[in-house]
């Protein structure tokens, strides 16, 4: 029995989600927005700090004209965030947007390897099937690992004996945060992918802005 047909049906029914395709910039640019905004508003409510944390070289980033580095991150991620959440010049604003994840993975987080919040449990460790095969980072990886799950229990083990345990973690888990490169990387990924397909159909301004712009052309 030929296969064919039912291939055929297969593709046909794919091609028919296209329909929705508008759904997926959508819930980037949703997921996106509150992100950017909430930094830039966090830079804009302590900029004075944030100056001072872009410019200083002992505990800072020691970039140079850290005024203007602070103005112009502030404001891409504000603006940014502004217009991601009503899809306005969503690639065009895409560009700086992934810029500044870059500037933040290599510039703050790169030293502290790939992970946000650091693994406990090697065995779980997706380094584990890199170190597998040698790569020296999935390695440094694992033994951090070990080291931070070791921590992890002797601070349990010391809320538990000298402190009200189930309040301290009635909202969340106790993590020891790694600040890795993880969620830039993410977000620009994201931001690389709004980049090419825009603001997406419907549920943008640049869609309703670009079919009056051809409407009046023609």
């Amino acid at each position: 029995m030929s296969t064919a047909p039912f291939i055929d049906r297969l593709r046909r029914g794919l091609d028919a989600t296209g329909k929705a395709d508008f759904i997926a910039p959508l819930l980037l640019r949703f997921f996106l927005a509150p992100i950017f905004i909430t930094a830039g508003l966090t830079k804009l409510l302590a900029f004075e700090s944030t100056v001072g944390w872009f410019g200083n070289p002992d505990w800072g980033l020691g970039l140079p004209l850290p005024w203007l580095m602070a103005v112009l991150a502030t404001a891409t991620e504000l603006v940014g965030g502004c217009l991601l959440l009503f899809g306005l010049g969503t690639r065009l604003i895409a560009i700086p947007l992934m810029a500044t994840m870059l500037v933040a993975a290599f510039a703050v987080h790169w030293q502290n390897g790939w992970f946000a919040i650091a693994p406990s449990d090697p065995s779980t460790s997706m380094a584990r099937p890199l170190a597998a095969i040698g790569i020296p980072a999935a390695e440094q990886s694992l033994e951090n690992s070990e080291a931070v799950g070791e921590r992890l229990s002797a601070a349990r083990q010391l809320l538990r004996e000298h402190g009200n345990y189930s309040w301290l973690t009635g909202k969340g888990n106790i993590v020891i945060l790694n600040n890795g490169i993880e969620f830039a990387a993410t977000y620009f990924i994201m931001l690389l992918s709004l980049f090419f397909t825009g603001g997406g159909r419907y549920c943008s301004a640049d869609y309703w802005i670009g079919r009056r712009w051809l409407n009046n052309r023609d």
